[in-house]
């Protein structure tokens, strides 16, 4: 039986750090976000990473050519705290054709779980064209809670994470139609939105 043929699609990976972008500590945030996307999504995908500091029009421009670049979905860790220099959040706003506010107040929910000071982040997420754009936690450990959600002991599902709603939302938009491997993130869509994996030619 051959193997079904996924959509194919381009991803923009961003860590926003002063110091891991000058090279004063290595950036984890990027094979953090690589790594779980790999194992969360069946589709192939080509990413776009960039490690970048955190200066809010060096953000946005970043912002604007993943977007232009073909990249249906677009992910940042880093510089969403309230320090001086945490401009992310303000960045993308600055670049958005529509907020999607849900995906911020889910993820502060979900660290809410592990730390008082999740409400001291301040993730967004938006639509920009084709394309949607999320803040993440900064920590590799936070970054998979996000997305992943919390688990039973038994491992059902707790709390959904943010990724659950992405594919829906890709599809909304005009985007590819983005498979997850259930083991790691079960996607959810309406019925009437589902499709099965067109066959090898």
């Amino acid at each position: 039986m051959s193997e079904p043929v996924y959509d194919a699609v381009r991803i923009g990976i961003v860590s926003i750090s002063d110091r891991a972008s000058s090279g004063v500590y290595e950036d984890k945030g990027l094979p953090a976000l690589q790594d779980w996307l790999t194992r969360a999504l069946r589709n192939p995908i080509t990413f776009e990473p960039r490690l970048i500091p955190d200066e809010q029009a060096g953000i946005s421009a970043t912002l604007i050519e993943l977007v232009d670049a073909g990249c249906s979905l677009v992910l940042t860790t880093g510089g969403t705290g309230p320090a001086p220099r945490d401009v992310t959040p303000e960045a993308t706003l600055a670049v958005a054709d529509k907020e999607m506010p849900g995906f911020g107040e889910q993820m502060r929910q979900i660290s809410l779980a592990f730390v008082p000071t999740a409400i001291l982040s301040r993730q967004v997420a938006v639509i920009r064209g084709k394309s949607l754009i999320i803040n993440l936690p900064g920590q590799p450990k936070a970054i998979a809670e996000t997305l992943e959600g919390l688990k039973n002991p038994d491992g059902t599902q707790k709390v959904n994470g943010i990724f659950a709603a992405v594919p829906y939302c890709v599809d909304l938009i005009g985007g590819p139609y983005l498979e997850t491997d259930d083991s790691v993130c079960k996607a959810f869509r309406p019925k009437s939105a589902v499709r099965t994996a067109r066959p090898a030619a």
